[in-house]
C-alpha cells in the first residue's frame, strides 16, 4: 500500500492572478475618477482652510464660463442660484477657482455677485508654489 499524505499547502497562484487583475483595473480607472473643470490656478504660498461640509465651488475657466460644482450657468444666474443653495445649508462659505488667465475684472464681478447673494465667507483656491517653503 502506498503511503499517502495530505498536502496542506495553499495554492496562491489564483490569488496572485486576481490581485494583479484588480491592480490593473484600478490603475486604469483611477485617473478617470478625477472630476471637475480643468483650470490653471495661480500659485501662491499659503495653507488651505478647513471646511466642515462639502464646499460650494464656483469655477471660472479660461473661456470665462462660470460653473457651480461642475454645473455650467450664465453669470446673471449666479446670484439667484447661490441664494437658493444657501437657504438649505448651514455654512455660508464658497470657494472660488478662477483660471490665472482670466481678467481681474471678471473675477471681481463674480465676487460681487457672490457677495450680493449674502455670502461673506469666500475662499480663493490656488496652487502652492513648488520649491518654496
Amino acid at each position: 500500500m502506498a503511503d499517502r499524505r495530505i498536502l496542506s499547502q495553499i495554492n496562491v497562484v489564483p490569488l496572485v492572478d486576481i490581485v494583479l487583475v484588480l491592480l490593473i483595473i484600478f490603475m486604469i480607472t483611477a485617473p478617470m475618477l478625477e472630476e471637475g473643470i480643468d483650470v490653471n490656478l495661480p500659485k501662491v504660498e499659503a495653507s488651505g482652510l478647513p471646511t466642515p461640509q462639502e464646499p460650494v465651488v464656483i469655477t471660472i475657466n479660461e473661456k470665462g464660463d462660470i460653473y457651480i460644482n461642475s454645473k455650467k450657468l450664465k453669470p446673471a444666474e449666479l446670484g439667484k442660484k447661490l441664494e437658493a443653495i444657501f437657504k438649505r445649508r448651514k455654512d455660508d462659505m464658497v470657494l472660488l477657482k478662477a483660471d490665472a488667465k482670466i481678467p481681474y475684472g471678471v473675477v471681481v464681478a463674480t465676487l460681487a455677485e457672490i457677495r450680493k447673494a449674502g455670502i461673506v465667507k469666500i475662499g480663493m483656491v490656488t496652487e502652492p508654489l513648488l520649491g518654496k517653503r
